[in-house]
C-alpha cells in the first residue's frame, strides 16, 4: 500500500471562510433589527443557511421569508469574499497542494460547502488544476460525521481507501474519514476551537508536515 490520493476538506483546512460567514451573518442581523447572542449564533456552527434563516424567524417572529434572509446573508457573503483584506488561504497549503501535485498524488476535494463557495474558492485563489475532482457535501443525502463524501472521493480518485489520506481540521470530519476507514491527518488550525482529535491517526498544525517524506512511513 502507498499514498495515492489525498482528500482534502476546504473549510478551515484551504482557506477558513468562517469569519466571513460571521460577518455576513451579523449585518444581516443589524439589517433585521435583531439581537443575536453570541451563544445562539454559536449554536449555528455546521447548520445550513436555510436552518439558520428558518431558526431566526421562529425565534424572533420575523415576517421576511428564509429566502429573503438568505439572499441578504449571500449578498453581503459574496462581498466579503471579494473584498475582504485579510481572506486568504491557510498558511502553508498552496505550497503542499503544489508539492503532492509535483508527486503525481490524485487531489479530490471532499467539503460540506455548497458547489457554488467551492467554486468560488478555486477560481479565487486558482486551484482548479491541481484537483482531479471536486464533491460538495450539499449536494448528498448524508452529511459529514457520515463516510459517504469520503467514500465518493475515494472511488472519483479511483484508488482503494487504503492507498488514501484525508485532511480534516474538524471533530466531525474526522470521524467521516474514520468511519469511512481511511487514513486521517488532522490540521490544528488556530480558528479550530473545541475540535476532537482523538480518532485522527496524526495532528499536525503545519503542512510542512505533510510532507510525503515526513508522512511515508505511515504508507
Amino acid at each position: 500500500m502507498s499514498l495515492k490520493a489525498v482528500l482534502f476538506d476546504m473549510d478551515g483546512v484551504i482557506v477558513d471562510t468562517e469569519p466571513l460567514h460571521r460577518k455576513a451573518y451579523f449585518k444581516t442581523f443589524k439589517d433585521l433589527g435583531i439581537e443575536v447572542s453570541e451563544d445562539l449564533y454559536t449554536s449555528f456552527t455546521g447548520a445550513s443557511t436555510k436552518s439558520v434563516c428558518e431558526t431566526l424567524i421562529k425565534e424572533f417572529n420575523l415576517t421576511q421569508t428564509f429566502e429573503e434572509i438568505a439572499k441578504c446573508k449571500r449578498d453581503y457573503f459574496k462581498d466579503y469574499f471579494y473584498n475582504d483584506e485579510e481572506f486568504d488561504l491557510i498558511p502553508g497549503v498552496k505550497d503542499l497542494i503544489q508539492h503532492y501535485f509535483d508527486n503525481g498524488i490524485t487531489l479530490i476535494l471532499a467539503s460540506s460547502a455548497t458547489m457554488p463557495t467551492i467554486n468560488m474558492v478555486f477560481e479565487k485563489f486558482e486551484l482548479e488544476k491541481y484537483f482531479n475532482g471536486k464533491i460538495s457535501g450539499a449536494d448528498l443525502k448524508e452529511s459529514k460525521p457520515h463516510p459517504e463524501v469520503f467514500e465518493l472521493a475515494a472511488k472519483l480518485a479511483n484508488e482503494p481507501v487504503e492507498n488514501c489520506m484525508v485532511i480534516e481540521d474538524s471533530t466531525n470530519g474526522i470521524l467521516a474519514a474514520h468511519r469511512a476507514h481511511i487514513f486521517c491527518a488532522a490540521y490544528r488550525s488556530p480558528h479550530s476551537i473545541n475540535q476532537d482529535y482523538t480518532l485522527a491517526n496524526i495532528v499536525v498544525s503545519d503542512y510542512e508536515e505533510l510532507q510525503l517524506d515526513k508522512i511515508s512511513k505511515y504508507f
